[in-house]
């Protein structure tokens, strides 16, 4: 409320004794509110209430605070409107992606599907193949593993190779050889032989054989004789396994060696040795070959090369490989317990094909496949043990 003197008021005092208004009533005109009285002294006393004309400062920076922190809520409300409407965007975009991925599978596995049911037309009746025969369509499939036991020298010696063999001095009856690498997985140092299967399963052996140096697990026996990569060469060795002596030496030409083109996940493994029906091969790459897979048939008496087939098939990008009546067969990892054998190439027709046959294993790695001939099955080295597939194989049709 704010006081005004009477002479400042003089003017109103007069408009309000003009109207007779008398000095105790209160004022009723445009001044409503203003009020007045007389004193003692016949002075006129009067109050007026004016508004409060105080700018609101304090009010007005509470408002613009507000009016800031309202503004800086809107945007980053807006601004997340913005990114989940991108989110939204994208997995829309996302989502038809993955409906035309999985469209493409789906025709993928129809056409295998197909494959398979057109193979499976022309032929899958298996039946018996006596040893030796190659009177049938190829691998039909793989039984399921047989674990023998672990190899000799104990689970630290996960890399070697090992298989059954013949001797031209008795064929009729069954040898087995067994070669664990040395822990480095690259040094073939020992071996042992045994008489028969039974002596396998009880570790009686008839010989422990030590040799300087073999390298990699791609060893193999036949006919008496143990072939393989000498140590830091690309040179071939054929040992007496009567008397554990090196008879002969060849260079295996243009071979890539030292781990240039081995198995993947098994090192050191540049030449592969094989026994099928026809006799002795050799599995390797060359630098010419661009590191695929180079199949050679081999004289067993002089190491001489008798013939000579390159694929299309990257040596590195297979586990392993075999040859089965001249047929090559590699091999990939699926997972940490079944490998597939995926790829053939048949040199009797110089033709490349696709199969898939499962194999089960124990462990993760297979370090080395020999395939008998003897019997029909593939001997396996897994992570230190000793496994065995029997194959079982496909009928001709002529033969239905």
């Amino acid at each position: 409320m704010k006081s005004i003197s009477a002479a400042g008021l003089l003017f109103l005092l007069q408009s309000a004794v003009a109207a007779n208004v008398t000095a105790a009533r209160p004022t009723t005109g445009p001044f409503a509110n203003v009020t007045g009285s007389v004193d003692d002294h016949k002075v006129c006393r009067c109050s007026v209430f004016l508004p409060d004309t105080t700018f609101p400062v304090q009010r007005m920076e509470s408002l613009e605070i507000l009016a800031q922190h309202l503004s800086n809520k809107f945007e980053s409300e807006l601004s997340k409107i913005k990114n989940l409407s991108l989110m939204v965007n994208e997995l829309e975009s996302l989502d038809k992606h993955n409906i035309l991925a999985v469209r493409r599978e789906i025709l993928a596995l129809k056409n295998k599907l197909q494959e398979c049911e057109a193979n499976t037309n022309q032929s899958t009746t298996s039946h018996y193949i006596p040893p030796g025969s190659c009177s049938h369509g190829g691998i039909a499939n793989a039984s399921q593993p047989f674990v023998i036991q672990l190899n000799w020298r104990g689970f630290d010696y996960k890399y070697g190779a090992w298989g059954r063999y013949t001797s031209p001095l008795n064929p009729e009856k069954e040898f087995y050889w067994v070669a664990p690498l040395n822990t480095d997985g690259r040094y073939l140092e020992y071996y042992r032989l045994h008489d028969s299967f039974d002596d396998l399963l009880l570790f009686r052996y008839s010989n422990q054989f030590r040799i300087l140096y073999g390298q990699g697990s791609g060893m193999v026996a036949y006919n008496n004789y143990m072939y393989f990569n000498q140590h830091g060469s690309r040179d071939m060795s054929k040992l007496d396994l009567s008397t554990n002596t090196v008879v002969l030496k060849k260079t295996l030409p243009d071979a890539a060696f030292n781990n240039r083109f081995s198995y993947a996940g098994v090192s050191w493994q540049d030449l592969d040795f094989a026994v099928d029906e026809n006799g002795l091969w050799v599995i390797y790459s060359k630098e010419a070959s661009t590191g695929n897979i180079v199949i050679s048939r081999l004289n067993e008496t002089t190491l001489e090369v008798i013939s000579t087939w390159e694929t299309r098939q990257y040596k590195p990008a297979v586990s392993n490989a075999f040859v089965v009546c001249g047929v090559l067969y590699a091999t990939r990892p699926i997972n940490t317990r079944k490998e597939e054998i995926f790829y053939t190439y048949d040199t009797n027709t110089g033709r490349e094909g696709r199969t898939s046959i499962t194999l089960d294993k124990m462990l993760e790695t297979i370090q080395s496949i020999n395939y008998s001939p003897i019997d029909g099955k593939l001997y396996v080295f897994n992570d230190g043990y000793l496994v065995q597939h029997q194959l079982t194989f496909q009928t001709l049709p002529q033969q239905k």
